[in-house]
């Protein structure tokens, strides 16, 4: 498992590179400490993850994210902070970022790590706990600018309330493979990349 590192904290840096190459699977291929050195690191080295600091010189770790997602929207990006500001957990969730822990929580790195390099999505605790209250604006956007039909719809609104293909497709009594359809046409209409992001851009109206 190939990781660069990204920190504008060189101590920071090295604690990270310990922790982690603790584990014989790991490998630290490159560091970084601003945000265009994790974009260039990033295409260079094409790492399975990249840790990344949000709050950095020159570019900040949420702008090299949306940089990277737009270069290869597999990337897999775990952010680590020192902060839970609301408004980086929504924008990290907007642009496809698959994990966002605080830097403090030292022990929940490497687990997060791997389950990243697995295509899952890992939040740590303090930030999963405030996602509910951050995604409850009732939105306001209009679908129908963007070909949303009353039924593709109605399968966002499920997505959002974390329902799989088949609850979906039981719920409004379609086969899964509809239901995949629907989702899929509806990520490419709205430019999204995940269900994930479907779901925040539904519950927040953004």
């Amino acid at each position: 498992m190939n990781i660069v590192i990204v920190d504008d904290d060189v101590l920071v840096s090295g604690a990270l590179k310990t922790i982690l190459e603790m584990e014989k699977e790991v490998r630290i291929t490159g560091i970084g400490q601003d945000g265009k050195e994790a974009v260039t690191l990033y295409k260079k080295l094409k790492p399975d993850v990249i840790l990344m600091d949000i709050r950095m010189k020159e570019m900040d770790g949420l702008y090299a994210s949306k940089e990277i997602l737009a270069y290869d929207s597999d990337a897999k990006i775990l952010l680590l902070t020192t902060f839970s500001d609301d408004e980086y957990i929504v924008k990290a969730l907007k642009y496809g970022v698959k994990g966002y822990l605080l830097k403090q929580d030292y022990n929940s790195i490497l687990p997060a790590v791997r389950a990243v390099c697995m295509g899952q999505t890992v939040f740590g605790t303090e930030i999963t706990s405030k996602i509910p209250s951050l995604l409850q604006a009732k939105n306001k956007f209009d679908y129908e600018a963007y070909d949303i039909s009353p039924k593709e719809l109605q399968v966002i609104a499920l997505v959002a309330e974390g329902m799989s293909n088949r609850e979906i497709a039981e719920e409004i009594f379609l086969s899964e493979g509809t239901v995949r359809n629907y989702i899929s046409n509806i990520l490419e209409k709205l430019d999204l990349r995940d269900r994930t992001q479907l779901a925040v851009y539904y519950l927040t109206g953004k």
